[in-house]
């Protein structure tokens, strides 16, 4: 079981480069990316869970297209140091603005939590708080080793942001063990300016990297999105990067446009196009591929943690 929560709900805000940016034409989904509307009896207990204790998720501030059959699993995902990022992506529909003094009670507070839902993993991210001097690496740390604390039979997987010149950041994270560390490219290189303008494509690439310098058995993961105008050769390029820094996971998702004032889709990725990718990228070495239209981060995380460990397991028996 997978939960992502972000414990205090804060008023909605928006960056005024994304609140201003022009309004573009959403282009009518595909029959293939369209998921029914959440009405299981699992759904609303899930919801009514995050209702009663006034929690807002990932799910929900993401609009993922899988919340309906997630939250009928009550799968979900931590969201900690509050919704309000310093960032504005194109693509991301998160608050951003001035965030909030961290909550210092908040890692007992989802461990908590985990425990009392008894799950087997869980998923923790954060929004961007690149105005705390470590990025939020103490507070991921702190998280990680609650929930050892308090649920020591759960994996734990995180999803951070990149840490951009904040010195020692990573280490902190590292330390503290997670099982799974991803960090999401997000696109090519090529859309960051326009889609992912705070960050910086080789930072990520050697951050990934350098997780797997300071811990090798810690898993390393990473996702894009696709639709963004990337052409085929930018993403086989961006795999061989990953493959460089040895990242064992990837994800390939369909972006979709939050609003009109986001990022415009450029294109809808067929199925079998998913499917080219998938196989394209399992030659290139990975030990775990999640390639579809409503693939996400954090969609099956629990099982997928279960798959890319055997897959570790097998790989090294055979070179034994």
């Amino acid at each position: 079981m997978v939960t992502v929560i972000d414990t205090i709900a804060r008023p909605r805000l928006r960056h005024p480069e994304k609140a201003h940016r022009p309004d573009q034409e959403v282009l009518r989904k595909p029959e293939w990316i369209r998921v029914k509307a959440p009405v299981s009896k699992g759904y609303s207990e899930t919801r009514e869970i995050v209702r009663s204790h006034g929690l807002v998720t990932v799910c929900e501030e993401a609009g993922c297209p899988n919340i309906g059959e997630c939250w009928d699993k009550k799968h979900a995902t931590f969201m900690i140091m509050g919704e309000i990022c310093t960032r504005a992506c194109a693509f991301c529909n998160v608050a951003t603005g001035r965030p909030h003094a961290l909550d210092r009670s908040e890692p007992e507070s989802v461990a908590r939590a985990v425990a009392k839902m008894g799950l087997n993993h869980v998923v923790i991210t954060s929004v961007d708080r690149d105005d705390l001097d470590d990025g939020g690496a103490r507070h991921f740390a702190e998280v990680i080793q609650a929930i050892r604390a308090a649920a020591p039979g759960t994996t734990i997987e995180i999803l951070t942001p990149d840490f951009l010149r904040k010195d020692g950041a990573l280490e902190i994270v590292v330390e503290a063990r997670p099982d799974v560390f991803n960090h999401n490219l997000e696109t090519v290189p090529s859309n960051y300016l326009t889609v992912r303008p705070g960050a910086r494509y080789f930072h990520s690439i050697r951050l990934l990297q350098r997780v797997r310098e300071l811990d090798p058995s810690i898993f390393t993961k990473s996702g894009i999105m696709v639709g963004l105008g990337e052409e085929r050769n930018e993403v086989l390029q961006l795999m061989d990067d990953l493959r460089v820094a040895d990242v064992d996971f990837l994800t390939i998702g369909q972006y979709l446009q939050p609003t009109k004032k986001h990022h415009p889709v450029k294109t809808f990725v067929t199925p079998d196009e998913f499917k080219s990718y998938e196989a394209v990228a399992y030659t290139k070495g990975f030990l775990m591929v999640s390639a579809s239209p409503l693939t996400r981060s954090s969609h099956h995380a629990g099982d997928d943690f279960a798959r890319l460990r055997a897959a570790r397991e097998k790989k090294l028996a055979s070179a034994a």
